[in-house]
């Protein structure tokens, strides 16, 4: 019989083998010293589940607490945005390696980058410049900014600028005067004549100051360094800006109909309001003589309203032509250097803008834009557009045909994709499109993936919303490799001209009917000038502008329209 010997040289909790004097474990403990041992363990175990439990509320807590986020997110399905501060963007951009030179030069390097990150990230999603802006362009944009920060809003040149306009006092030789743009009309327009505003400035040395509306805060960055290009809210005009029209005091072509250009006692006036509104008559018009820009070189404040991309008509005019010749050698680049330079999205439409793209064009072989504006007031979507669109992007080999008859097609080799990405106040094109191309195979075995980011169904134009969304769609666009657009459309004007791209435009439907043929390439990437004059200011007669020059032709969407175009058929 064996015994259980305590033995005070062994270790507490071992057994004494009397046969061959060995320690085993798990032997008969002690029953107080068992007892303790497990007391130690389960209060550690306790404090150690309740370090845990406080670890994990103050987490939660300050994950609850933090910075409420500011970047947007579109959803795949729905496109929703909301809110969220993209952190992770920002901490990778430190990491990434910065263009040395912004757009071959174009842009300035004094900024911050954190305050708009596309102006410095939008390169890594370009494709580089088909064509470099000509250096005098970098020269006069470089003193354009000096300019800007010498006389820009609350400097000393501005005060005293501003002073006496508000007395009304005759107003003395400056070397700050100003140009304002007044905010007007729909997204599209207001990034078109704002590109106009700015270039006439730049002929006429001026400063731009720019109406900041009800969203041009949210949705573009400074383009200028150092001092801000947005119209203090308390110029004394402001209020006046909504009732600015063609029979206001001040209207130049008003002013011109009465003879009444100078002030009672011979003096200049110390402002005068531009329309150059759609509607705008003849009088207005004027503004593209010489004459009429040599009185208005004397008026310190011009105050514009427009919802025109008259660019094409300044070069027209014979005091402005040798200037703009050398700005822009290729004279159909202009508002694709314009646009580049002025218009960056803030951060939270960049956040839209990236992420849709890394999320579904990125990984493409090919992307493509189509672009859909329906003048049509009934209720769509229309069979007879759609059936356009598919004419055209078959017609063009843009997308490939379907194969009704087969399940599936192998392709030899790698398969190829395509990314479309369609914009449209209707998704029912989208819907229609995505269905041809997931129902059947392709007879190339190409994949193809239809995208819709957002389905807003009629234009609101004052929404903030809406227009971050319509800004990121146009940006978008302009990101694709192949565009097709719709005639008339500025927004379609914007993409293209943004990504250097000669779009196929969809002829304009008549009568309910899909034209034949459905689309045509344009001359050139540059926007069209809705509503020129047609006027020769030497003969003081009505002139057919579009064939004075070879470089202004008349718009393929347009027949009375004015564009721009080179002598190149390709870019």
């Amino acid at each position: 019989m064996k015994r259980v010997n305590k033995n005070p040289d062994t270790d507490l909790g071992t057994r004494s083998d009397p046969d061959n004097g060995s320690n085993y474990d798990n032997v008969l403990r002690d029953p107080v010293a068992q007892y303790g041992f497990e007391f130690n363990s389960m209060r550690m175990m306790g404090l150690a589940v309740v370090t845990l439990m406080l670890v994990s509320v103050l987490f939660s807590v300050s994950v609850v607490l933090r910075d409420p986020p500011d970047d947007g997110v579109w959803e795949a399905n729905e496109a929703k945005s909301f809110e969220v501060k993209s952190r992770k963007e920002e901490d990778s951009f430190q990491s990434a390696e910065v263009p040395k030179e912004l757009l071959g030069g174009l842009l300035s390097a004094e900024f911050d980058k954190k305050s708009c990150l596309s102006r410095y990230q939008s390169a890594f999603y370009r494709k580089e410049l088909s064509r470099k802006p000509s250096s005098y362009l970098i020269s006069r944009l470089r003193s354009y900014e000096a300019l800007h920060q010498r006389c820009g809003p609350y400097t000393k040149s501005y005060n005293k600028t501003l002073q006496k306009l508000k007395s009304g006092n005759q107003p003395e030789s400056s070397d700050c005067n100003y140009l304002v743009w007044i905010s007007f009309s729909g997204l599209g327009n207001r990034i078109l004549t704002l590109a106009s505003a700015f270039l006439y400035a730049l002929l006429t040395n001026r400063v731009l100051l720019v109406d900041p509306g009800v969203d041009m805060v949210d949705l573009f960055c400074e383009p200028f360094p150092e001092v801000s290009w947005f119209l203090p809210s308390d110029f004394p005009l402001k209020n006046q800006f909504d009732s600015f029209d063609q029979i206001s005091p001040h209207c130049y072509g008003r002013l011109l109909k009465n003879n009444n250009t100078m002030n009672s006692n011979g003096s200049s006036r110390s402002f005068v309001y531009l329309h150059l509104v759609h509607d705008y008559d003849d009088h207005d018009k004027l503004f593209f003589c010489d004459e009429d820009q040599s009185f208005l070189q004397k008026v310190p404040w011009l105050i514009m309203k427009t919802d025109n991309y008259y660019i094409p008509s300044l070069f027209l005019i014979p005091s402005f032509e040798q200037e703009l010749s050398n700005l822009f050698p290729n004279k159909d680049s202009v508002f694709h250097f314009l646009g580049r330079y002025l218009f960056h999205p803030t951060n939270p439409v960049w956040g839209l803008i990236t992420r849709y793209y890394d999320a579904y064009l990125a990984r493409a072989d090919e992307r493509i834009g189509i672009q859909i504006r329906v003048f049509d007031t009934g209720v769509g979507p229309f069979q007879y557009v759609l059936d356009q669109i598919l004419a055209c992007t078959l017609k063009e080999n843009l997308l490939p045909k379907v194969d009704k008859e087969k399940a599936i097609i192998r392709q030899s080799g790698n398969q190829t994709s395509k990314a479309v990405i369609l914009t449209s106040l209707s998704s029912g094109y989208f819907e229609k499109m995505r269905d041809v191309y997931w129902e059947y195979p392709t007879v190339t075995g190409e994949v193809i993936g239809i995208y819709q980011p957002s389905q807003e169904r009629y234009q609101q134009t004052e929404k903030h919303t809406h227009n971050r969304k319509a800004w990121a769609e146009m940006y978008l666009l302009s990101l694709t490799d192949v565009l097709v657009t719709s005639s008339w459309s500025t927004f379609g004007y914007v993409a293209q001209s943004l990504g250097g791209l000669r779009p196929w435009i969809l002829y304009k439907p008549e009568n309910h009917t899909a034209p034949d043929p459905p689309c045509h390439r344009a001359m050139s990437m540059e926007p069209c000038f809705h509503a020129p004059p047609f006027y020769d200011c030497k003969a003081k007669r009505g002139i057919d502008t579009g064939v004075l020059v070879p470089h202004v032709r008349h718009c393929e969407d347009m027949s009375w329209g004015l564009k721009l175009v080179d002598h190149q058929d390709e870019l």
